[in-house]
């Protein structure tokens, strides 16, 4: 890649729609990395980990935060709807952000299918009589609807999606450390029998520790939305630095909370992966309908995710073409032209192309997802699956790059710093070669690297072509 002039930091202004609030990016914050993975996905990292499970989110955690720190630094500096895709360009030339850009808009769409499926099969329970792929067009067509009107819709669906989130993950908490200390009705105090029990709190050393940390750090997807969705709030600047700080010590209280609650009160051995041991928590307190409850959470968790996914993906593709790395048709923006202030209001300010760009591929997805889940979705998740790592990597490599020029050129945009800089953004990319070289030693993981990997290598490839074609043929660098 031949080196390209530096892209100018100061942001162009963006055509869309500022009908995003603070509450809205608060709660997207809490919110956007609560899903599935964490109320039934955590089994699995249970299983290999046993108590160790804790250490491992703590890992994971502290590694996603460092992320989210670096994100939002750039972010709150130079707000931008394709948020990495836009600080990789600016970094490290259009190469990065055409990269990192179309392979982000690939995951999403991606993952939205197994969202869509995973919703469908849960509401297939509730009211058999209706076929699953009639609830999979349901779920698609209303939220298709709701990006298509406003952004403000978006909003609203994901504010009170990651409330009903936070408030189980509160209420779990809650519930957890009074069956702990025996003060609920019918227990007794649990102590560290199950902590130290069974093998002890390292049954597995600590190999299975980072075993853990293969199973449960991609539950960590989803918190770069925030700053994507920041563009379009009244003041991007502020409102991304408040939903980061906000955001990011309670994020990892409630993922390393509710595994220690969950480690204490049951023996992990009873933990059966695929299942979800909240629901094992709840049943052994005595909630009621505790396998109910939680399908209700994670139905919703679900759909959260779908909602976010398409809003994410079709902003990512708008940005690209803006930049001139996806087709210009996808730039037509709705109410173009009217007043800023009823933007919100009218739907004004939404890019209707990208959305449905976005949810075609989605709905392709979902048809693959239910003919062919165990071959042609399969190989496509796994080319996904990995893809998150790279995303993050490059997240740090910008900021490696940005900070100084921000420094030199706009200090006062920094109003979030990365802590310990620039060591923390190096330990942080350590971190991530790391999982993924672990990830290449183990057996069930290292399709997803190598499809991942392929499927990287072919997204660099156009780059370079790309590049390549557009290289002054006089010979000048």
């Amino acid at each position: 890649m031949h080196d390209a002039p530096p892209t100018p930091l100061a942001p162009a202004p963006e055509p869309l729609s500022h009908g995003l609030k603070q509450r809205h990016l608060t709660m997207l914050g809490l919110g956007g990395v609560i899903g599935a993975g964490l109320f039934v996905g955590s089994g699995a990292g249970i299983a290999v980990a046993g108590p160790g499970i804790v250490l491992s989110y703590l890992i994971a955690g502290a590694l996603a935060m460092l992320v989210m720190r670096m994100l939002g630094e750039m972010s709150a500096a130079m707000p931008a709807s394709g948020a990495f895709s836009v600080h990789a360009e600016r970094a490290l030339g259009r190469w990065a952000g055409f990269s990192v850009g179309w392979l982000y808009w690939f995951l999403l769409v991606v993952v939205l299918a197994v969202e869509a499926t995973g919703a469908a099969r849960i509401a297939s329970g509730w009211v058999p009589g209706v076929p699953q792929w009639a609830w999979v067009l349901v779920f698609m067509v209303v939220f298709t609807v709701a990006n298509l009107a406003a952004v403000k819709n978006f909003g609203e669906f994901e504010f009170w999606f990651a409330a009903l989130k936070v408030g189980a993950i509160v209420l779990f908490l809650g519930l957890g450390v009074l069956a702990i200390g025996g003060w609920l009705p019918d227990t007794e105090p649990v102590g560290l029998t199950n902590l130290t029990g069974q093998g002890g709190f390292l049954p597995n050393g600590w190999d299975g520790v980072v075993s853990g940390v293969l199973a449960v750090v991609f539950a960590f997807g989803g918190l770069e939305v925030v700053t994507i969705a920041a563009a379009e709030s009244e003041d991007p600047a502020r409102n991304v630095a408040r939903a980061v700080r906000s955001a990011v010590w309670r994020i990892l209280f409630f993922y390393v909370g509710s595994m220690l609650v969950v480690v204490t009160l049951l023996p992990w051995t009873g933990i059966e992966p695929g299942q979800s041991p909240y629901v094992a928590v709840l049943d052994a307190i005595g909630v009621p309908g505790a396998g109910q409850i939680m399908n209700v959470v994670v139905f919703v968790a679900l759909l959260s995710a779908l909602n976010a996914n398409l809003y994410g993906s079709s902003r990512m593709i708008f940005s690209l073409a803006e930049r001139g790395e996806a087709p210009k048709g996808l730039l037509a923006v709705s109410g173009r032209g009217s007043p800023r202030s009823s933007e919100a209001e009218s739907g004004g300010g939404v890019p209707r192309r990208a959305v449905l760009a976005s949810v075609a591929f989605g709905f392709v997805s979902v048809l693959l997802n239910l003919e062919w889940p165990d071959s042609v979705f399969l190989y496509m998740l796994n080319a996904v699956g990995a893809v998150l790592l790279f995303v993050w990597g490059l997240i740090a490599v910008s900021q490696l790059r940005l900070r100084r020029r921000i420094e030199r050129e706009a200090p006062q945009t920094l109003s979030l710093r990365m802590w310990g800089f620039p060591w923390l953004t190096w330990t942080a990319l350590a971190a991530m070669a790391a999982v993924l070289v672990l990830m290449l030693l183990d057996d069930g993981s290292r399709p997803q690297v190598l499809w991942s990997g392929a499927a990287t290598g072919t997204v660099l490839a156009v780059a370079w072509v790309r590049e390549w074609r557009t290289r002054p043929r006089n010979g000048a660098m």
